[in-house]
């Protein structure tokens, strides 16, 4: 895949759109619905004969108003979450940062792990593709860092700073693990995004997708 070009960005939206946005980044959480209901009774995106592998970073499009947000700010990409896959007590699961996404009544933003079947059915997911990196090796610990950021219980970014890893957002959970493992995906540019009482410098899903290191190996 080709390298990331895009230089940071500075984003100042006219009146109306900057109050949606303000109220949106403080929801999105790189999530699509705030629902608490089971996901059971949902299709999976995901083709069957997809295999999964420990490492591999998954991207999904969302279904709600937020996605629609991330995807205008975030122009470069059809996506507007990614996660990591590992393999947890003998299952392959997704860690992802995410925000409201409770597992349970009183649940917080946090670091969560689910199956793929919940990551990419069609509650959360419209489309969604899988890349991969060539060193096993790297991958699979960039797959325990992130396991271990689940059993921290580290808590959802809902500033967006990735020079704080007590709390991480999506592309910040990926970037770091994989940094912690010794390969960084993306350079150190960031993009600012400024709204009313909010600003942020922060990694888009388009700067992992556009990673040099990571091969698309399946679109959905």
């Amino acid at each position: 895949m080709k390298n990331l070009t895009l230089k940071p960005q500075r984003f100042k939206p006219c009146t109306t759109c900057a109050i949606l946005l303000f109220f949106s980044f403080f929801l999105w959480g790189c999530s699509q619905k705030n629902d608490s209901e089971q996901v059971h009774g949902f299709k999976c995106i995901m083709p069957d004969d997809v295999q999964l592998q420990t490492g591999d970073v998954v991207f999904r499009r969302g279904t709600g108003m937020a996605s629609r947000v991330i995807l205008k700010l975030d122009t470069a990409s059809n996506y507007s979450h990614s996660g990591i896959v590992v393999n947890y007590n003998g299952k392959k699961m997704i860690a992802h940062a995410v925000a409201d996404e409770p597992d349970f009544e009183g649940d917080v933003d946090r670091v969560k792990m689910d199956t793929p079947e919940v990551y990419f059915s069609d509650h959360y997911a419209q489309c969604g593709e899988v890349c991969r990196i060539q060193d096993d090796s790297i991958a699979h610990k960039a797959a325990e860092i992130a396991i271990r950021a689940y059993e921290r219980k580290v808590l959802f970014d809902h500033q967006y700073d990735d020079t704080d890893t007590t709390e991480m957002y999506c592309a910040e959970l990926v970037v770091y693990a994989y940094n912690r493992a010794g390969l960084d995906l993306v350079s150190a540019e960031r993009h600012e995004v400024i709204v009313p009482k909010f600003y942020a410098k922060c990694i888009f899903p388009s700067d992992l997708l556009n990673s040099k290191y990571l091969k698309s190996i399946y679109k959905f």
